[in-house]
């Protein structure tokens, strides 16, 4: 028997109930955002590195540049902002955008979760994602907010320079 009659007290079943509701709720809105959300915590793409001779002039370089672990991984964070980075083999552009990420991954691993899809191999988990932010020129950047908020979705390298993190930095910074 559900409901009062059980001897549990009427104030626990309105809370119970009212907070199946909020849980509905929230998956429906998610599921409406098109993201799926990791439950806070560590998660995304981990132990990230360059690949082994990158070009950083030509379009020699064969090999995807991000190298690591959970890189199928497909879910924005829930506790903190979540950057993704979308590329290809075959493009210095990508490359020379990856030494950024890669870099901006070594300082910032503890507080942002880092996802990497390979257009050429794009996971069943990165298909939202890729289909929502990716427009179709690489190297693309998103940076969402723990809400799930995009504050950057822009094609293209974010420096000049070589290494020179800066600006993903500021970028980052508007997702905290």
């Amino acid at each position: 028997m559900i409901g009062p009659q059980t001897g549990i007290p009427r104030h626990f079943w309105v809370m119970t109930v009212a907070g199946c509701f909020l849980a509905v709720g929230a998956l429906i809105a998610s599921a409406n955002a098109g993201w799926v959300v990791a439950p806070a915590g560590s998660g995304g793409a981990t132990d990230l590195t360059l690949a082994p001779n990158l070009s950083f002039t030509d379009d020699s370089s064969s090999n995807f540049p991000i190298r690591g672990e959970n890189l199928q991984d497909g879910a924005i964070a829930s506790d903190r902002p979540t950057i993704i980075f979308f590329g290809t083999s075959h493009c210095w552009n990508t490359n020379r955008e990856a030494e950024r990420f890669v870099a901006l991954y070594s300082k910032e691993k503890d507080a942002v979760r880092f996802l990497v899809v390979d257009l050429d191999h794009t996971s069943a988990a990165q298909r939202p994602l890729a289909s929502r932010l990716y427009h179709g020129s690489i190297p693309t950047l998103a940076v969402l907010d723990r809400t799930g908020k995009v504050v950057y979705n822009d094609a293209g390298e974010t420096s000049g320079r070589r290494g020179d993190t800066s600006r993903l930095e500021e970028i980052l910074n508007k997702a905290r």
